[in-house]
């Protein structure tokens, strides 16, 4: 799509609505002339210019990527209205189209029935979640792995209440065994399980785990801000598919986090929450005499935490869904990308001589680190931190990034390594972009030379 004539055909749509209510004056007070924005553009194009190119193949480092050109479009389209979507008053056209939108996700985890809105991060989404879960559940704790994003700690925190790390096995999945010896104390309430999580991509064992909710009585929430969309591989042919049972399990959760400002090609910020249960909306229930007036249909600002929110993140999304829905054969095929480019550069990784694969991706987050003469801890650390900041510096670019791993993981997975460290940090590449599949050997041929230099 031309998405400069659309961004042009958006604004003259928005033009044209706007003639409908008659003229009227501009204020002064807000008058720039073309001479002086030109003078401040200038500049801050300029300075946007100190940015990786998250857009580009050769930027394998963090969870970046640019929104699709529909999501961009339907963001403007709908921002130029300035829509709020806490309440029908504020967005009516943008309110609606969220309810779409999030039935959309809750339809892709199998929910039946559900309870859920859009949010501006999966940290308040993840917040909200924790939240009912604390008034079901008052005076208990909530579990979590150690792997699981800090957020939950932090929320933990923000709710008072007493959070629980449990340790994790050798591939970064919560110990199941370790998480029950937590739930026997009587302390937790709610079990939080993570699919996908943001340093390895692990997937949780949310179908086994499910089972320790019906012995003692937990609730289950389910961390899918990252990895959520992935659930459209679960069973899928090919190299690319999935195991089912985690991602099936995922439709008997209390509650699901996503974040489609990852996989959903979405711009920030554009987390989701789901309840499975839409009675919990009664948590939300507040007297606001001055905010409902023109409709006695359900407001979002009624079962959510935050009040504003940008509507055009809905209207993004809802337009984004139409041309490329949360099904296999939509927005699945933009994973299944990235998935094969994680298991190809895996592939690769396995056959160097320079490279060591420091556990296999379950997603599409690939880790390994460089081959050291002494094979210790402090060699490795230091060798995949030179990898890193040579390899941004370099006149070929690359950008990766790194993961610090403790010892007793680190020579569980590797016993031949030496250990002269407490951990070390190893290299860490997020192949998100379904261009990474045509780009993946020149990546890894670029790490190798690093590795080698």
């Amino acid at each position: 799509m031309d998405l400069n004539a659309w961004l042009a055909t958006a604004v003259a749509s928005n033009a044209d609505w706007a003639k409908g209510f008659g003229p009227y004056r501009p204020h002064p007070a807000l008058a720039v002339d073309d001479t002086r924005f030109a003078t401040a553009f200038e500049a801050f194009t300029e300075r946007l210019k100190d940015n990786y190119p998250f857009f580009h193949p050769r930027y394998a480092g963090q969870m970046l990527k640019p929104p699709h050109p529909a999501a961009v479009v339907g963001y403007l389209t709908a921002m130029l209205v300035n829509p709020n979507n806490h309440a029908l008053d504020g967005g009516p056209a943008t309110a609606e189209m969220e309810r779409e939108a999030v039935q959309q996700l809750a339809t892709m985890f199998g929910y039946d029935t559900h309870l859920g809105h859009l949010t501006t991060s999966g940290t308040i989404a993840n917040l909200e979640a924790l939240f009912v879960a604390r008034e079901l559940h008052p005076g208990q704790g909530v579990a979590y792995s150690t792997e699981a994003h800090y957020t939950h700690g932090r929320m933990c925190g923000v709710l008072g209440v007493e959070g629980h790390p449990v340790p994790v096995d050798d591939l970064g999945r919560i110990d199941l065994d370790a998480l029950e010896r937590v739930l026997r104390t009587g302390r937790v309430g709610t079990v939080v399980l993570t699919a996908g999580t943001t340093g390895l991509g692990a997937v949780e064992p949310v179908h086994e785990a499910l089972a320790l909710r019906e012995r003692y009585g937990v609730r289950v929430h389910v961390d899918a801000a990252y990895g959520g969309f992935f659930t459209l591989l679960a069973g899928a042919p090919g190299p690319e598919g999935l195991p089912e049972e985690p991602w099936r399990a995922i439709a008997e959760a209390d509650s699901i986090v996503v974040d489609p400002h990852k996989h959903g090609l979405q711009p920030y910020g554009c987390g989701a929450v789901l309840f499975r249960d839409p009675s919990v909306g009664r948590f939300y229930l507040h007297d606001s005499p001055y905010t409902y007036f023109t409709s006695g249909e359900l407001h979002l600002g009624e079962i959510s935490l935050e009040c504003s929110r940008a509507g055009a993140a809905a209207a993004a999304l809802w337009l984004t869904f139409q041309l490329i829905p949360p099904t296999r054969e939509g927005l699945g095929q933009s994973l299944a990308a990235g998935r094969r480019a994680a298991l190809r550069w895996a592939e690769l990784i396995e056959g160097s001589a320079r490279l060591e694969l420091y556990q296999a991706p379950e997603l599409d987050i690939v880790s390994y680190f460089p081959v050291t003469e002494a094979a210790t801890l402090s060699q490795i650390d230091a060798a995949s931190n030179r990898v890193l900041q040579e390899g941004m510096a370099d006149g070929d670019p690359v950008f990766v990034s790194t993961l610090r791993v403790g010892a007793d993981r680190l020579t569980a997975l590797h016993p031949k390594l030496v250990r002269d460290a407490d951990g070390a940090r190893v290299l860490r590449s997020v192949l998100m972009k379904p261009e990474s599949e045509d780009y993946v050997d020149q990546l890894h041929e670029r790490l190798e030379r690093l590795a080698g230099a």
